[in-house]
């Protein structure tokens, strides 16, 4: 039974959470953050009437996602919480179970937008395919523990097909959108200080300009914390990989050994230098993880920005 949850919380949950999650590495490329989910957008305070008959929790390019499968992706959430040990009745488990609601409302608004993108583009699984994946995970768990574990799911076997199918034409979508993302391209290797004012930033280049050390420069006043002992150095990194887009752009237009001009982003003020271009580098795996993840996201936030979605559900209880 854990095996089938694990592989379903790998194709579903994994995949939307990697297609929604905010993932940015910080300024430098060899350090990762943490992936956070999308904020989805903001639900009405009480429920609202459901424009047909049967209650619906969204609808969806026009189609709908039922108010019964929704509360009961929520019914599962609760029981992933407990499982951890986090009491939903407290003040804390209140907030996560709120956050939850509205994160398992998302989730399923990005299956559906998902499955209509294929139904487009003519991606499909077949039933050869889908009965040998079935197969496989009834060999791996026990023909005894697969039905158990359909029964504690509430779920019959063609129910879990549905849904099988839906996490594996996801999956099929999701490599279709990261195609584009090469294994090879232009590196540059830069260094960068960062100030915390435009004022400080200039008293800083005016002491580049006048002849100056970068590295010593980045070592004694940089207030990037992560860079700051290695004289600002960010290493080599290709298009696409930096979270300030505006040091990317400003290293990708220097050629070694020039330094920019002061350069403003949301972290505060730069000074960007360039220290070595190669036109045609591997691109690192991790690296190559990071620029999939932004090209999925890329994906369906565009997808997103395309619908029209209506939400009839609060992320409340």
């Amino acid at each position: 039974m854990k095996r089938i949850r694990v592989w379903l919380c790998a194709a579903l949950l994994g995949l939307l959470l990697i297609l929604t999650a905010c993932v940015d590495p910080i300024l430098t490329p060899q350090i990762v953050a943490t992936p956070v989910a999308d904020t989805p957008t903001p639900v009405p305070p009480t429920m609202t009437p459901s424009p047909t008959p049967e209650p619906q929790a969204a609808l969806v390019n026009g189609q709908p996602i039922l108010l019964a499968d929704y509360e009961r992706e929520v019914a599962l959430y609760v029981e992933s919480m407990a499982a951890a040990g986090q009491d939903a009745s407290t003040d804390e488990g209140q907030d996560a179970l709120a956050q939850g609601r509205a994160l398992v409302l998302e989730m399923m608004i990005n299956q559906v937008l998902i499955e209509q993108a294929a139904q487009s583009a003519g991606v499909t699984v077949g039933d050869e395919d889908l009965d040998a994946t079935i197969q496989t995970l009834r060999e791996e768990t026990g023909e005894e523990a697969f039905q158990q574990w359909l029964t504690d799911q509430g779920m019959s076997l063609e129910e879990f097909r549905v849904r099988l199918r839906s996490d594996m034409i996801a999956t099929q979508m999701a490599n279709r959108a990261v195609e584009v993302v090469p294994t090879h391209s232009e590196h540059v290797h830069a260094r960068h200080i960062l100030a915390n004012s435009d004022e400080e930033a200039r008293q800083i280049l005016s002491q580049l300009q006048a002849g100056d050390d970068f590295v010593s420069l980045a070592r004694t006043y940089s207030q990037d914390t992560s860079t700051r002992d290695t004289g600002g150095d960010l290493g080599f990194f290709p298009p696409g990989i930096l979270t300030s887009s505006e040091v990317e752009a400003a290293a990708f237009a220097l050629q070694p050994g020039q330094f920019s001009d002061v350069i403003q982003s949301s972290m505060g003020y730069h000074i960007v230098q360039v220290v070595e271009r190669v036109p045609d580098m591997e691109i690192d795996p991790e690296n190559v993880r990071l620029l999939r993840e932004k090209a999925s996201r890329d994906w369906l936030e565009g997808l997103r920005a395309a619908a029209t979605i209506e939400r009839f559900v609060a992320s409340t209880p």
